[in-house]
């Protein structure tokens, strides 16, 4: 499961190797835990149209969004229990989030709001309901935070090139944010053509670094590790 503090969070960070995933014939899901209706672009209902069209190149099995407030949301109990009930839900092996160090301060809270949930939802007496029944207790065997600001050292790089053009193109349907020069709303950061240039260029380096042309980063909670040194190669 991958988790995003805003919808195009996940396609910014991780969508590639989402994609690889659903195309290895893994069951993925993605949840968004704020509607990002504190951009400066769009507003919570263009984004969430963008965010349905996005989803389909995807792939994923399932997309919620918790709804906690933009900008605003705290590593409280309600929100805890939030977390909490969606990874339950989903029972995911490996959960993906935003890194613990990172230019957005969503991202930041986000991170340590989902790490301590996961260690949360594995403790059978904190308890939660789905659909009026108790859920299981259920923990992560892996969390894997992904990189967007390359100043971080990955752990590890995935292999994107069969699927970046992919998750540009899923990346691309958020138009009220990203590579958007042709309307009147207030230009961002993100929303210039160099800023998807830059995630472009990202993916390349990352990509140099393992041998292959476009790569996604990622930093580990715990060591990882293997049965054979070749699978590593």
């Amino acid at each position: 499961m991958a988790i995003g503090a805003h919808p195009d969070d996940v396609e910014l960070c991780c969508g590639g190797t989402v994609i690889s995933l659903v195309r290895e014939g893994k069951k993925v899901a993605a949840v968004d835990l704020t509607q990002g209706e504190m951009g400066t672009r769009g507003t919570a209902e263009t984004r969430a149209a963008e965010t349905i069209e996005s989803t389909k190149i995807l792939g994923v099995c399932a997309r919620e969004n918790i709804e906690m407030p933009d900008g605003f949301f705290e590593i409280n109990h309600a929100n805890l229990m939030k977390v909490i009930g969606i990874i339950r839900k989903y029972q995911p092996e490996i959960l993906l989030c935003s890194a613990p160090v990172e230019r957005h301060p969503d991202h930041v809270r986000a991170s340590k709001l989902i790490v301590e949930a996961a260690f949360l939802a594995g403790l059978r007496k904190v308890e939660t309901q789905y659909a009026g029944e108790l859920q299981v207790a259920w923990r992560p065997k892996q969390i894997f935070h992904y990189i967007q600001d390359t100043y971080l050292k990955p752990d590890f790089i995935t292999d994107i090139s069969h699927t970046q053009d992919e998750k540009i193109k899923a990346l691309l349907c958020y138009k009220t944010q990203f590579n958007a020069t042709d309307d009147d709303e207030p230009k961002t950061y993100i929303s210039t053509p160099e800023f998807l240039q830059s995630i472009i260029a990202r993916a390349l380096l990352f990509g140099k670094r393992i041998g292959v042309k476009y790569g996604e980063g990622f930093i580990s909670e715990k060591a990882i590790g293997v049965k054979s040194l070749y699978d590593l190669m």
